[in-house]
Order: C-alpha cells, then structure tokens, then sequence
C-alpha cells in the first residue's frame, strides 16, 4: 500500500491540521517507510515462537498480609502544626 500525499491532506484535514507542502511530502515519505517496515515484519517466520504477553519473564512478587498496631493518635499530632482534639486542623478551602 503507498500512501500518497493525498491520503495525507485527507487525514490532516479530517483532524483539522493545516500542512504545508513540505510536510505533505515528509508524512508520505514517513508513512510509506513505515508500511515498508511493516511489510519486513511479516516475512519472519514466527511459527515456532510461542504467544507472549510480554518480553521478559514477569512474576508477581506478593508479601504476607501482615497485621500491625497503628500508630497512637497522640503520637500521630505530635508534629502537627495546628490540631483539634484528636484531629488535623486544616484551612478551610470550601467556601
């Protein structure tokens, strides 16, 4: 397939792109290297190659759910540089 600089003023147009000449030409060009390298791609034999989802192995490393004690609230405000009783005391951003 060779796409012409036609087919590439009707794209550009349909996503409402202006191009000039030049970049007509440089698209074309672009697009046609491309679809030449596409049709590389497709002379490799591929039939002893098993289906993969990626390229390198992937494992799942999981870790034990483990339960901890959260931390004490007072502890939590220590640093805290405004509080209300056992809470953050924030600036009001809701008016």
């Amino acid at each position: 397939m060779d796409i012409s600089k036609d087919t590439v003023r009707y794209v550009a147009n349909l996503a409402r792109i202006n191009l000039t000449d030049k970049e007509l030409d440089k698209f074309s060009h672009q697009l046609n290297d491309i679809l030449d390298y596409i049709d590389q791609l497709k002379e490799v034999d591929i039939s002893k190659i098993p289906p993969t989802a990626h390229v390198l192995p992937i494992k799942n490393i999981k870790r034990k759910d483990e339960q901890k004690l959260s931390l004490n609230p007072k502890e939590v405000l220590k640093n805290a540089p405004s509080k209300e009783e056992a809470s953050f005391k924030v600036p009001r951003v809701i008016e």
